[in-house]
């Protein structure tokens, strides 16, 4: 009988019945009308704080102050003030609307605190960022916003390199995978791709997400395969390799300097535009803020809102391009398209897996569940007897 990728394909999305299948549609959708209702969220909070008008007094107190120092503090106040005026929406669509899905069990309180948490990293580095781009303004006269562009790129790279070590370790707790088959695994999967034996981890990513999910992330020496434990306790063993390879492919392939590289060069394209709407925007607002003025920020920052949503179709392609490179080293040095299949099925509860192409290619940054399942389906026709035997469970 002549193995059929597309009912193979069918089957599997079909696994999850029709209720499950509703309610991973309903949960996408409101996820891309989220985007539209931040954008809105965005230009409120934008709105209160150059209308309250409490930037340019502060700027106007540091006047004395050096330029970077007046800067600095003009962009850490601002987060801050953000974060509190968009905090109802952020507990909305961030905890309640995860609770109300099943997405998530991590209670209120330590929710909060890592909002805090975050925060406090957050308006840290974007603060030192801003910082080091109205420097550049002063600085280096109406080509500012290409080397702001070079700028955001070594920011970038600072933070790839920085993030495993110094700041994912003050949300999640990172372990070497645990001794046994599987670590045997997946240190014989490292050892054949170059990947340090020592970077493939496990993390309670169950405290923020119920989410089937792994990832890889920084550069050079810091870079790091880690499998949330919600993956790594609910899969098989062949699962946890095939995901595993996938991940490794991210890591071989070098998907990491790509996307600094792409978003460097998008970050050109944002200040440039900047340089010459700000204006516009300002006028808006009702900010008499100069664009190389901190005080202005808010009107800045909403103008990256604006721009990363008009710009997400794009990002969102090179992405699937990504994901589907990935895939495909996966099956190429893996070899397991069933269980890399049903892993990836373990995806679809959060991830509509039959979109719409205009839906898919607007807003999902993964090829559709359907889409990669297929892809798996035809490999596994097209080298049914290269396959290898899938095994038992990881528990």
């Amino acid at each position: 009988m002549t193995f059929d990728p597309q009912a193979a394909t069918a089957a599997y999305i079909d696994s999850l019945g029709s209720a499950a299948l509703a309610k991973a549609a309903a949960y996408t959708a409101g996820n891309h009308w989220l985007l539209l209702w931040g954008l809105i969220v965005s230009a409120i909070c934008t709105w209160l704080i150059v209308r309250s008008g409490v930037l340019e007094r502060l700027a106007a107190r540091l006047g004395h102050r050096g330029p970077n120092l007046r800067a600095f503090v003009i962009a850490v106040v601002y987060f801050v003030l953000a974060w509190l005026i968009t905090l109802p929406w952020d507990l909305y669509s961030e905890w309640w609307r995860e609770q109300s899905y099943g997405r998530t069990s991590q209670p209120l309180t330590d929710w909060a605190a890592q909002q805090a948490i975050a925060l406090a990293v957050f308006a840290l580095l974007v603060g030192l960022f801003f910082m080091g781009v109205y420097a550049l303004m002063r600085r280096a006269g109406p080509r500012w916003w290409a080397w702001s562009g070079g700028f955001t790129a070594v920011a970038l790279a600072f933070f790839l390199l920085a993030a495993p070590a110094l700041i994912e370790p003050l949300f999640n707790e990172y372990r070497p995978v645990p001794a046994g088959e599987v670590r045997d695994a997946l240190v014989v999967m490292a050892q054949e791709s170059g990947v340090p034996t020592g970077r493939i981890f496990v993390y309670d990513g169950s405290r923020q997400s119920n989410n089937f999910t792994a990832n890889v992330s920084g550069v050079a020496g810091s870079a790091r395969i880690a499998i949330s434990d919600v993956a790594f306790k609910g899969a098989s063993l062949d699962e946890v390799r095939a995901v595993t390879g996938h991940e490794i492919g991210h890591y071989v392939l070098h998907h990491v300097w790509r996307s600094v590289i792409v978003l460097s060069l998008l970050a050109i394209l944002f200040f440039f535009a900047a340089d010459r709407l700000y204006p516009r925007f300002a006028r808006a607002f009702g900010s008499s803020a100069r664009l190389a003025d901190p005080a202005g920020l808010p009107v800045l920052v909403f103008m990256v809102s604006v721009m990363s949503l008009l710009m997400q179709p794009a990002v969102n392609t090179l992405s699937r391009m990504d994901e589907s490179e990935a895939d495909r080293y996966s099956l190429e040095t893996v070899n397991l398209p069933d269980a890399l299949a049903t892993a990836l099925v373990k995806t679809a509860e959060y991830r509509n897996p039959r979109p719409g192409p205009l839906q898919e290619f607007l807003f999902y940054t993964h090829p559709s569940v359907e889409r990669r399942v297929r892809a798996a389906m035809e490999w596994k026709a097209a080298h049914a007897p290269e396959v290898a035997p899938e095994s038992r469970d990881a528990s």
